[in-house]
């Protein structure tokens, strides 16, 4: 989607789920103390870094507990509240702000961390190119219970395909997973998982 879209369907989400926003901030700072969001430097397109923004999920300071960077299914640093919000993806609303930032699009591959791009073959590095997304193509195919290299080859076939039309589908597809309560970043099976 063009970037004049992208920003005024994000603005206009952030105003919808302001008052849900309200509702899971406070959640977040009665159950556990520490900041409501979680910042976390990502990889944007064309490999320039960004600060990704997301209601916390874990405990204050979950990065250098347990299993670090990685989250694993039934993972003791999520929080109550936060097992709520990652189960309907609310804690990716703050993702909102970052497309309209320009850092993130509404569709496009899921933005990693630098330790895992640094581990990308030339064919995989061709994710970068676009703005990584809220949701995108390997999100309604499976999400993350695929093994890592394929999400990654899913991603760069919607590099190699994208179009406006693929981007209506997969943001209609996003709704109809959100709306069971599925969740679109969950339950990673592969090498490789997704960060907190």
């Amino acid at each position: 989607m063009s970037r004049p879209l992208d920003s005024l369907l994000a603005a206009t989400a952030l105003v919808l789920t302001a008052p849900l926003l309200a509702v899971s901030a406070l959640a977040i700072r009665i159950e556990s103390r520490g900041p409501v969001l979680f910042r976390q430097r990502r990889v944007g397109r064309h490999g320039e870094p960004f600060e990704m923004l997301k209601l916390r999920t874990m405990v204050s300071g979950a990065e250098g507990i347990g299993a670090g960077l990685a989250v694993n299914h039934g993972d003791p640093r999520i929080t109550r509240v936060g097992a709520v919000l990652r189960r309907f993806s609310l804690d990716e609303l703050p993702n909102l702000a970052n497309v309209l930032r320009g850092d993130m699009a509404l569709v496009g591959p899921r933005p990693t961390i630098q330790a895992q791009v640094d581990r990308y073959t030339a064919r995989q590095r061709r994710r970068l190119e676009v703005r990584p997304g809220i949701t995108g193509w390997a999100q309604v195919n499976g999400r993350a219970s695929l093994p890592w290299p394929q999400r990654i080859e899913l991603d760069v076939w919607y590099v190699e395909n994208r179009s406006t039309l693929l981007d209506l589908r997969i943001l209609a597809r996003t709704a109809r997973t959100l709306a069971h309560g599925e969740g679109l970043y969950k339950g990673d099976t592969g090498g490789w998982r997704e960060p907190a």
